[in-house]
């Protein structure tokens, strides 16, 4: 298995990080994979596929360059630099970083997550320039639009991994975080499946960053600072496809219902803010209703309040489920 060793002070010194050129990254890493991780993410690919597709079609060798770096186990490091950690990122600086990798890098990178040798059509040096220049239109054409959504979503997990650092500590923030990782104690952090020999990080910066896209990866710019990208877990969510019950929004009025729904698992009202699009007000309301007819519960978890449903509102739904496969009782 893949695992860096962390002494306690860099533990300490970790922290969570947004960063937009990761967030356009992992959005291209779907793109191109044209493989969608939710239902929220099925409608995205859906709408911009079509156009990336076409813009790859028109630049053949652009498109060898996108599926060169992305290899099936390696992500050409030219194309993650590993985050600065920085308050609020802009994301034309971060691009400069791809922009200005030296050519020959990217080729080496390129060569490794190919895992055998380049085609002669990317013996060139304007790799990392086109690679920037994709990347941004990624950025402009599929993320920028929903970006301060996307953003709340991303701020809300974590709240919710830092909530779970207090409650279990370090297992329980980093557990699920991605596949295959997980930690292991001692100061060993497993962050993949794959055998690779450990790597001693203890002095260095370590970065957590969410993405909204289901993909993750690792990057490192040794040995000052590593990163772990990752999946948050409050998908990207498109309210209209949010399965609600018919009945249901009858009962309780469509956004209130659209709550209710989406509390399978606890969530903070910062999450459902982001998952519906509804406004803070709006969400605290339908919250307090909702508590004082007993079908949600909250709990306090560190700094945040997560809301999750009652038994009442499990056997409610389990109703409006069976309901819907049997139909409704005839009427006289």
């Amino acid at each position: 298995m893949g695992w860096w060793q962390v002494n306690a002070d860099t533990l300490a010194g970790s922290r969570f990080a947004v960063s937009p050129l990761a967030e356009a990254t992992a959005s291209l890493i779907v793109l191109h994979r044209a493989v969608a991780g939710h239902p929220g993410e099925r409608a995205w690919l859906d709408a911009h596929l079509p156009a990336y597709r076409e813009r790859l079609a028109a630049d053949p060798v652009t498109a060898l360059l996108v599926s060169a770096a992305l290899g099936r186990r390696w992500i050409a490091d030219f194309l993650v630099p590993t985050p600065t950690g920085e308050d609020d990122p802009c994301f034309e600086e971060e691009l400069d970083r791809v922009r200005a990798a030296p050519p020959g890098s990217a080729r080496d990178d390129l060569t490794l997550s190919l895992r055998g040798p380049l085609p002669a059509e990317l013996h060139r040096d304007d790799l990392p320039a086109r690679m920037a220049d994709l990347l941004r239109w990624v950025w402009h054409e599929t993320v920028l639009p929903t970006w301060p959504r996307r953003r709340r979503v991303i701020e809300a997990d974590v709240v919710a991994r830092t909530a779970r650092l207090g409650q279990g500590g370090w297992a329980a923030a980093l557990g699920g975080m991605r596949p295959g990782m997980r930690w292991l104690g001692e100061g060993r952090l497993q962050i993949n499946a794959h055998d690779n020999p450990p790597r001693v990080i203890s002095g260095a910066q370590l970065l957590f960053v969410p993405v909204t896209p289901g993909k993750g990866w690792v990057s490192w710019d040794a040995p000052r600072r590593y990163a772990v990208i990752y999946p948050c877990s409050g998908a990207l969510a498109d309210p209209a496809r949010t399965p609600v019950p018919e009945s249901l929004g009858r009962l309780l009025g469509p956004a209130r219902a659209t709550v209710l729904v989406l509390l399978d698992t606890p969530k903070s009202t910062t999450q459902l803010v982001a998952l519906t699009g509804q406004a803070l007000g709006s969400v605290g309301r339908h919250l307090k209703i909702l508590l004082d007819a007993g079908l949600v519960t909250r709990r306090r978890a560190g700094r945040s309040v997560l809301y999750y449903r009652t038994p009442a509102a499990e056997a409610l739904l389990q109703a409006q489920d069976r309901r819907a496969e049997y139909g409704a009782d005839p009427g006289p």
